[in-house]
C-alpha cells in the first residue's frame, strides 16, 4: 500500500485519537485499550513499510501519548501524587526539554551580565542589592561572618517568610510567560543579574568561598527551581506564539495545563530550600566543610537527576513498553 493512501485511509481515526488524548472526547478504559491496540497495528505496519517516514514518527508519538493516558487511568486508584511526580511530570519535562535548555541558556547569559556589570561598574552592586544590604554585608565580612545576614530572626519565622517569598518569585517567573514569554525573560533577567552581581560582590571582598559555603546550601534548590519555573513561563509563551495546527486558545489551554504541572513539581524543592535557608544556612561557617559539600552536591545531584536524567529514563521505559506491545 502506498503511504499516501495509508494516511488517507486512517487520517480521521488518528485525528480522533488526538481528540481523545487532548481530553476533547471522553473514552472509558476499555475503549482506550481498543484504540491503543488499533493504533499499534498501524504503527507496526508503518515501521515495516515506511520505517524512515514522518508517518512512523507521528504514530510512535501518538502511541506514546495514548499509552500514557491508559497508564494514568489504570493508576488513578493508586496514589495520584506518586504517579504525578514519578511519571507524569518527568514525561512532560522530556516533552518540553528544549525549553529547559533555553531557560538555562538565558540564565547563564543573564548571570554573566550581572558579573560583568559588577566588574566594570563599582556602584552596580549598591544599585542592585541596595546600599543598606551592601553596607551590612561588608561589616559582616570584616567580622569574618560573610553569611551573617542569614542569622537574623527566628528559624521558623525566617523559614515561612522565605518559602512564601520564593514561591512568589517562582509564580512571577511562570505567570509572566502569558506575555508571550517576554515577561518571563524579564523576570529571569532581573533575578539572574542580581545573582551575578551578588556573587561577584563577595569575590571582590575576598569572601566568595565563605559565601558559597552558606548561599549554595539552599541556593541549589532555589536557583535550579527558578530556572525550571522560567522554563514553564517559556512553555506558556510558546503556546501562544506557536499554536501549530491548533487554535491559539486550545494551544494556550494545553500549554498552561502542561506547564502548570511542571511548575507544581518545583514547589517541594522550593520548600526544602526555605527550610535549609531558615535552619541550616545560619550555621554554614560553623559546620565541617565536608558537610557543606555533601549537602550542596547532594542537592545538586537530586534536583539535576530529576529534571535532566530521570525524564529520559521514564520516556525510554514507556517507549520500550510500546515496542513490546507492537511485537
Amino acid at each position: 500500500m502506498r503511504e499516501v493512501y495509508f494516511i488517507k485511509q486512517n487520517k480521521e481515526k488518528w485525528l480522533g485519537i488526538e481528540q481523545v488524548i487532548q481530553g476533547k472526547i471522553k473514552k472509558n478504559p476499555d475503549d482506550l485499550s481498543s484504540l491503543y491496540i488499533n493504533l499499534i497495528n498501524d504503527l507496526s505496519f508503518a515501521q515495516t513499510y515506511y520505517p524512515k517516514s514522518n508517518t512512523t514518527v507521528y504514530l510512535n508519538h501518538l502511541s506514546s501519548q495514548i499509552y500514557q493516558k491508559i497508564y494514568k487511568t489504570k493508576r488513578v486508584e493508586q496514589n495520584r501524587i506518586i504517579y504525578f511526580f514519578k511519571t507524569e511530570v518527568p514525561l512532560l519535562v522530556f516533552q518540553y526539554r528544549r525549553y529547559l535548555f533555553y531557560a538555562f541558556l538565558f540564565f547563564i547569559l543573564f548571570t554573566s551580565m550581572g558579573v560583568v556589570s559588577a566588574i566594570y561598574d563599582k556602584d552596580f552592586a549598591n544599585i542592585i542589592l541596595g546600599e543598606d544590604y551592601v553596607n551590612m554585608t561588608v561589616e559582616n565580612i570584616k567580622k569574618g561572618n560573610a553569611v551573617g545576614v542569614y542569622q537574623s530572626g527566628s528559624t521558623w519565622g525566617s523559614t515561612i517568610g522565605i518559602i512564601f517569598n520564593n514561591i512568589g518569585v517562582g509564580a512571577k517567573l511562570y505567570l509572566y510567560g502569558i506575555f508571550c514569554g517576554v515577561g518571563t525573560l524579564f523576570a529571569l533577567l532581573s533575578n539572574s543579574i542580581m545573582l551575578g552581581s551578588f556573587q561577584y560582590f563577595f569575590y571582590e571582598y575576598g569572601a566568595l568561598k565563605d559565601s558559597a559555603r552558606g548561599i549554595w546550601l539552599h541556593g541549589v534548590f532555589e536557583i535550579f527551581s527558578m530556572v525550571v519555573e522560567a522554563m514553564c513561563g517559556l512553555i506558556l509563551g510558546a503556546s501562544i506564539l506557536f499554536p501549530k495546527t491548533l487554535s491559539r486558545f486550545n494551544s494556550l489551554k494545553i500549554g498552561f495545563k502542561d506547564s502548570f504541572k511542571i511548575f507544581l513539581s518545583t514547589v517541594p524543592f522550593t520548600i526544602c530550600a526555605g527550610i535549609i535557608e531558615g535552619y541550616v544556612t545560619r550555621h554554614a561557617l560553623k559546620m565541617p566543610l565536608m558537610l557543606n559539600i555533601i549537602i550542596i552536591l547532594g542537592s545538586l545531584g537530586m534536583i539535576g537527576f530529576y529534571y535532566f536524567v530521570y525524564p529520559f529514563m521514564v520516556n525510554k521505559k514507556i517507549n520500550k513498553n510500546i515496542h513490546d506491545a507492537v511485537l
